[in-house]
């Protein structure tokens, strides 16, 4: 019988037997082995946090079918699919639920010496990738992540990784700071500390930063991010603010010719051509390999395993204080 972890109320979370999937031509059923909790776009969607009838409004109607973080084994494969087999390990967009048939096209094959709670955390990586390409980041440039959530962890380490220096987190929570600590980022300074314009100022030599990575989602915050670019420095909007921001164009974009750069995850190019070869499958196959070399980091941020039928009280702790977890890992092996 499958399973599926269900939002069928503001604040009200459920598992409730669904239908078995079987798969059609071009697809193939996955057997979920670990699926990882979204605290940012899953809590946003079950609180209804967000003002109403914006798109965060339009997209959440009740019953609500959550997640898109997930790892499992193919155990059919429909007609014609000749890419995977049965058995293969992959890496999927299928919510929580302990069966699924997806297109074979959206599949990523996950290496060996990447375990499965690891490599659930593959599409908070990819998104953090695209905003950094989007954002452009060059060698030496000063970099600052604001938000140290799972999304701003990779951003700063694939910062780093691109050649910024230094790279600089900022967040509220002592236990993401540490986690951005222990991964190498060079300044992790605390999002409400009053002397935070003079530690940057210093950490830059008085230049300032080039770029900002917004991963926060709070509004109100960008302005006062965009206070520390220098001129002409930009910021990407990896995140998806809720609510709208009070916004000076005089002071924020044409006096300092500040760049406003937005990277949803949908901005990824669908197909690899000479001019932008970075879809969603290159920028999954390049996270997962710097996973294998030790380049990026990721077990370190797993905070609380649960198994699936105990998914409400995951998501209770989660509603009660995020910022005391980091990864959120749903067991599905039994």
């Amino acid at each position: 019988m499958n399973h599926s972890v269900l939002f069928t109320d503001v604040d009200t979370v459920e598992v409730q037997p669904t239908e078995m999937p079987t798969p059609g031509p071009g697809e193939v059923l996955i057997r979920t082995s670990k699926s990882a909790i979204s605290t940012g776009t899953e809590l946003t969607m079950l609180m209804s946090d967000f003002p109403e009838g914006s798109k965060w409004d339009q997209i959440t109607s009740y019953p609500v079918t959550p997640g898109y973080c997930n790892v499992g084994h193919i155990a059919e494969v429909g007609e014609g699919v000749d890419t995977f087999e049965v058995g293969d390990r992959v890496a999927t967009s299928a919510r929580h639920c302990a069966w699924s048939v997806l297109s074979a096209e959206g599949l990523f094959p996950i290496p060996d010496g990447i375990a499965d709670d690891v490599a659930t955390l593959w599409q908070l990586g990819r998104i953090a990738f695209n905003g950094m390409r989007r954002g452009r980041i060059e060698m030496g440039e000063v970099v600052a992540v604001f938000g140290l959530g799972l999304i701003g962890q990779f951003a700063a380490q694939l910062a780093r990784i691109e050649g910024a220096r230094p790279v600089i987190g900022v967040d509220l929570s002592p236990l993401r700071r540490g986690f951005a600590e222990e991964a190498g980022i060079d300044l992790v300074l605390d999002g409400g500390a009053e002397d935070l314009r003079e530690r940057v100022e210093e950490a830059t030599r008085g230049r300032m930063l080039d770029c900002v990575l917004e991963v926060t989602g709070v509004a109100a915050l960008i302005p006062q991010e965009m206070d520390l670019l220098r001129k002409q420095g930009r910021i990407v909007i990896i995140s998806s603010p809720r609510g709208k921001t009070d916004f000076d164009f005089h002071d924020y974009c044409n006096s300092p010719s500040l760049t406003i750069i937005g990277a949803h995850n949908n901005s990824h190019p669908p197909v690899e051509t000479y001019y932008n070869q970075w879809t969603p499958q290159r920028n999954v196959e390049m996270l997962f390999d710097l996973m294998v070399a030790g380049e990026v980091r990721a077990r370190h941020m797993i905070t609380h395993r649960f198994n699936w039928h105990d998914a409400p009280a995951a998501y209770e702790m989660l509603m009660e204080d995020r910022t005391q977890a980091g990864a959120v890992i749903l067991d599905w092996s039994d």
